[in-house]
């Protein structure tokens, strides 16, 4: 411990130092004190008649001599103050006179430093010190256990009970007899309360000059009658009746109150100062009740006291009880009646509570404490965002317990780390406050707190931080000393306390709430009502955060799926938009894929469910597509192997015993040639796509409907359209049409009327739809495909239908030259010739007739080769020694793309080639 020490003076990094130690000795440095100076200041004017040392006496008269031998017990007040020494062995007196130990001297931490007093008032519980973990040099020789003496009533620190011995005479059970010294303590105090309130009720009781009913005393310290049962009174009324009374208690004077009842009748409250022959003051709260006979309501008349026990109705406060009142007796039961009324009246005057007016004061903040705990239940996490949860927080502390709060965040919890380090910026996610001009930190602002203020030291050590008084507090001031000096001066912000934010073992950030307006300090009470609300907040605040962390991935995943921009093509003018559920993602999703002959397949579809499972599940039907439309199969037959596909999934989920399968997924499949303007598509169980002709009129598509991926067993149908140039093919998911205030019907006519403007472009087709669309809380992902068709120009198309001979080869390289050299494309001449001729002679050789070539001039050039055999050409890699088999192979190399397709008469070779520009 003594190399501890000097290395803590030296500034270097200390261990084998118990935590809260550690923490006093950097709190004594940072106040400026030294371990070789020890001057404590003096109070002669003691309050040896303070509730405290009362209370305290009688316990002190319990302990057993034997025990006390080697050892002195002591109590101070709240400030460290002694008020009363009891030694045993009075051989440690010279001892503990030499360190000032005696009645009237401060042991407070920031006057002796780390001691066993002053640390455990510092820290508000339990502590001890032993040997060398004291901060002055001169208090080393002692050990010290002491512990704080919290006001059952009103929760806050009194003063501390401390038992010091020798270092060399320090036992682990003198931690257990100081706590259970506390206790009594405690007790003795609550016991003391409960007397001078049964006295109250006494002088009350025997001041009616009819009698009373029986009383009881409740664990809040405030007597309460119970005679309000045969009054046909519901429990809402009587909770009311109970409350305005304790309100009236707490004045202390004459009052007045009505109270409106359920029933709609009102009922009189009147509070009446007591004062009780030995100079104790309360009150009583008697209610007029009415009658259901109407009559007038009249407040009862002040009861004369009898003779037989002087008590007197006072609207003045006597002195304090002085010292050494004996105990009054306890309250003797009544007759049952406590009702004062004139004969005939209707009227019945019935007593609610008698108690002191500080006790009912203290009720009526336990009350509202309670209220403010089932207030933050409710409104604390209604939503599952960070930033609203942290807000709601800040506006329930508001202005019911602390005049500010601010809640800081660390920056890598909202980086979606688990934060295993608890140091690093924080983030300022809100600021509640009473006032708008206050200097704190904005919000979403970045920052770190400095290692000395107590919002550090929180996060450092997990354990919240109370600072009564701010200008004791230099930890704090050296975070900003402009910015504090404001908060103090300007804003009057006196108290303090930081609550760290953690839940299932996160640290999350910390909550600081202070005081300025409130005149009274921050006290334990107030320490573990803000723990509680935080502890709360802590909770939704980390669901928030792993939902939106959650959500954030799972958008993640599926729009890295979903396609990251539209492909190249001339055959449609494409937009598009895609909007994620607020619940969650789902397995929307659209494609734009170019296809052989200049043509464009669209697709939208959509997987039931939602959650990653749902994203993933469409990732991989999207990427089925995708390879189903590289074979250029028909939309029908694309869609029964994709069925065959969802079936196989369904299987293997099943079998692995994984959860439910991917049965009811949608989708639509349509391809468009514009080199014809038709449109060929096929659904199964997805909506039907709009169609907008160029002069405005919106149609569903008349599409046969089809059954849901994964059912099997049933076909597909195909419908074929004709597209006149300029229309819109509008594809949607079914999120767009579901809203909760309307039907389907109204969403479809809705719809026509978004689209009923063929003039516009895609993009601004798509922006229309959804504003006129969209609901405000989406329950399913909405996807939206618009495309304007375009068509091919007679003039970039070139047909020649020939005959099944070999001398037309050389025919058909005169005629492609001569076109060719119509489009510009000499320079494509020779590749184009060589591709066409060892592809029509393949036919020639190979296939049946009839044949027909076509070269298209589109975004690339195009060349297709059609003969009436349904046998397709395999690429081959000829040895050196073979005499044939290269002429695909010349082909593959010479074109960009080349494949087949198979149509109802036979197929298709085709081939690309990049125009050079």
């Amino acid at each position: 411990m003594a190399r501890a020490r000097e290395r803590f003076a030296s500034g270097d990094r200390v261990e084998g130092v118990r935590a809260p130690i550690l923490q006093s000795w950097q709190r004594c440095r940072d106040l400026g004190l030294r371990p070789d100076r020890f001057e404590l200041p003096y109070d002669a004017n003691l309050d040896l008649e303070s509730p405290l040392v009362r209370a305290a006496l009688p316990v002190l008269g319990r302990v057993e001599p034997a025990f006390l031998g080697p050892v002195s017990l002591i109590i101070t007040d709240s400030d460290g103050t002694v008020l009363v020494r009891r030694t045993g062995d009075r051989s440690l007196d010279p001892l503990l006179d030499a360190i000032q130990l005696l009645p009237g001297f401060r042991y407070a931490e920031r006057l002796a430093g780390t001691c066993g007093l002053g640390t455990a008032l510092a820290e508000r519980r339990l502590h001890h010190v032993r040997g060398p973990e004291h901060f002055a040099e001169c208090l080393q020789g002692f050990a010290c256990f002491a512990a704080p003496v919290l006001n059952p009533l009103s929760g806050r620190i009194d003063g501390a009970v401390n038992l010091t011995c020798r270092a060399s005479d320090a036992r682990p059970a003198m931690e257990s007899f100081i706590q259970k010294a506390r206790n009594s303590i405690e007790q003795q105090i609550l016991d003391t309360c409960s007397q001078r309130e049964r006295t109250v009720l006494q002088a009350y009781v025997q001041a009616r000059r009819r009698g009373c009913t029986a009383v009881a005393v409740t664990g809040e310290g405030v007597a309460s009658v119970e005679a309000l049962g045969d009054t046909g009174l519901s429990r809402r009324d009587q909770e009311v009746l109970q409350e305005k009374a304790t309100e009236l208690l707490c004045s202390g004077v004459v009052a007045a109150a009505e109270v409106r009842l359920s029933t709609g009748r009102t009922a009189m409250l009147l509070c009446r100062p007591v004062t009780t022959p030995s100079g104790i003051s309360g009150a009583a709260v008697e209610a007029l009740l009415p009658s259901t006979s109407g009559h007038s309501t009249r407040l009862p008349r002040p009861a004369e006291p009898e003779p037989a026990e002087p008590a007197r109705w006072s609207p003045q406060r006597p002195e304090p009880e002085p010292a050494g009142t004996p105990k009054a007796p306890k309250a003797p039961k009544a007759p049952k009646a406590a009702e004062t009324s004139d004969p005939g009246s209707g009227e019945a005057g019935r007593l609610l509570l008698v108690g002191e007016p500080t006790v009912g004061r203290f009720a009526m903040q336990t009350r509202r404490r309670l209220q403010l705990l089932s207030e933050g239940g409710v409104r604390i996490g209604t939503t599952l965002d960070v930033a609203q949860t942290a807000a709601e927080l800040a506006d329930v502390a508001v202005p019911q317990l602390a005049d500010f709060v601010t809640v800081d965040l660390l920056q890598s919890v909202l980086s979606w780390e688990e934060a295993a380090e608890t140091g690093g910026p924080l983030h300022r996610m809100a600021v509640g406050s009473i006032r708008a001009d206050c200097p704190f930190y904005h919000m979403d602002t970045q920052f770190e707190f400095v290692p000395t203020t107590p919002q550090a030291r929180c996060l450092a050590t997990g354990q919240s931080i109370l600072e009564p008084d701010l200008t004791l507090a230099p930890g704090w001031l050296a975070q900003d000393p402009v910015r504090t000096e404001k908060l103090l001066v300007e804003q009057g912000i006196h108290s303090l306390m930081t609550v760290l934010l953690r839940s299932s073992g996160t640290v999350l950030g910390v909550v600081t709430f202070y005081r300025s307006e409130k005149p009274d300090p921050f006290e334990n009470d107030d320490l573990s009502l803000a723990e509680e609300l935080v502890a709360h907040a802590a909770v939704c605040i980390d669901n928030a955060r792993r939902y939106t962390r959650e959500h954030t991935m799972a958008v993640a995943l599926q729009r890295s799926l979903l396609p990251q921009g539209l492909p190249q093509q001339g055959a449609v003018e494409a937009a598009y938009r895609y909007l994620p559920a607020l619940a969650g993602v789902s397995g929307d999703w659209f494609d734009v894929i170019p296809l052989s002959g200049a043509r464009v397949a669209l697709v939208v579809g959509d997987v039931v469910g939602h959650g990653i499972q749902a994203a993933a599940t469409m990732g991989r039907l999207r990427t089925a597509i995708h390879n189903f439309a590289a074979l250029d199969l028909l939309p029908d037959e694309l869609l029964s192997h994709l069925d065959d596909l969802v079936i196989r999934l369904d299987n293997d989920v099943l079998a692995s015993g994984g959860g439910h399968g991917i049965t009811g997924s949608s989708c639509l499949y349509a391809i468009y040639d514009p080199s014809s303007g038709q449109c060929t598509m096929a659904r199964a169980g997805h909506p039907p796509p709009a169609l907008v002709t160029p002069d405005g009129h919106v149609t569903l598509a008349d599409l046969p409907p089809g059954p849901p991926l994964g059912l099997g067993g049933l076909p597909f149908q195909v419908a074929e359209l004709e597209l006149p140039i300029g229309s819109q093919l509008v594809l949607y998911s079914d999120g767009l049409l579901q809203d909760h205030r309307r039907d389907i019907d109204a969403g479809v006519e809705r719809l026509r009327q978004a689209l009923a403007h063929p003039q516009r472009p895609p993009e601004a087709t798509c922006q229309a739809v959804m504003d006129a669309m969209l609901p405000a809380f989406p329950q399913d992902d909405v996807t939206l495909l618009v495309t304007r068709t375009r068509r091919l120009d007679t003039r970039q198309i070139a047909t020649w239908k020939l005959p099944s001979a070999p001398e037309v080869v050389s025919t058909l390289r005169t005629a492609v030259t001569r076109q060719l050299a119509d489009w510009d494309l000499e320079e494509l001449q020779f590749t184009t010739e060589l591709i066409l001729s060892e592809l029509l002679t393949n036919a020639i050789r190979y296939a049946t007739g009839p044949l027909q070539v076509r070269m298209l001039r589109a975004d690339s050039l195009i060349c297709e080769v059609s003969d009436g055999s349904s046998t397709s050409p395999h690429l081959r890699h000829a040895a050196t020694t073979d005499e044939g088999g290269r002429g695909l192979f010349l082909v593959a190399q010479l074109a960009q793309r080349w494949g087949t397709r198979y149509t109802a008469n036979g197929k298709i070779i085709w081939t690309e080639q990049d125009i050079p520009p």
